[in-house]
């Protein structure tokens, strides 16, 4: 599960982060977000066949399949898609095979339960570089053709040891190495579609920390939800 994640990156990092092509036309001025959640829009990149060059897409985080008539009354829960099933489920095969995406995110976020208590732990690169999340997109229309949005959901695998000890969770976005990521977002053969690249990070290339339980309130929204608890110190590989 991913449910939430941070992007302290405004636009011009992003785009030098992961050498996107001329973002200056991108009409949202995008300022860093510090709990992002699903059912909002937000920055996603693309492969433009077109321009030959990444590009950043405006996305509702919630994957709305072609049948979808009405997305208010669509009730599946569709933010995250797990790898398992990108092959085997029509209703993410194609987009597994033709519109693969990378989200810029600095952190993401999980819980470890603690009787009725969530507590949140963030995850991030150790050298505090963004990342970025693998997940699949779709153009949604409605069916009178009046309404259309791009769409997009996080990819899901197998936790690694870092993700495990710190929560016990048993799935963990997909993070795409950076030298994957051209591969990734480029279709390809779609006999020979990346699923080589449908695993968990190395934990040893992440860090984890306990934060402040507000972030669990997507009301707040503020830099300081990313800092650790200062009763527990940071742990380079643990987070405590």
């Amino acid at each position: 599960m991913c449910g939430r994640y941070q992007r302290r990156s405004d636009k011009q990092r992003i785009a030098e982060a992961f050498a996107l092509g001329n973002v200056d036309g991108l009409a949202l001025e995008l300022t860093p977000d510090y709990n992002v959640a699903p059912q909002t829009i937000q920055p996603v990149i693309i492969w433009d066949e077109h321009e030959g060059t990444r590009t950043l897409q405006m996305m509702f985080w919630r994957f709305l399949p072609r049948f979808v008539t009405d997305p208010k009354k669509f009730k599946l829960s569709t933010i995250n898609a797990k790898s398992e099933a990108l092959l085997s489920n029509q209703m993410w095969q194609d987009s597994f095979l033709r519109r693969r995406c990378l989200v810029p995110v600095d952190t993401f976020i999980e819980w470890r339960k603690e009787g009725k208590r969530r507590l949140p732990f963030i995850f991030g690169m150790k050298d505090d570089s963004p990342f970025a999340l693998g997940g699949v997109w779709r153009r949604w229309r409605s069916p009178d053709r009046k309404h259309d949005m791009d769409t997009f959901a996080v990819i899901t695998v197998d936790p690694n040891e870092l993700v495990v000890e710190t929560t016990g969770h048993d799935r963990m976005p997909l993070i795409v190495a950076r030298r994957d990521w051209q591969r990734w977002l480029e279709p390809g053969a779609p006999e020979r579609p990346p699923v080589d690249l449908l695993r968990p990070l190395d934990s040893d290339l992440m860090k984890a920390w306990r934060a402040d339980e507000r972030i669990n309130n997507v009301k707040n929204n503020d830099p300081d939800l990313g800092n650790p608890m200062s009763d527990e110190p940071e742990n380079p590989q643990l987070g405590f």
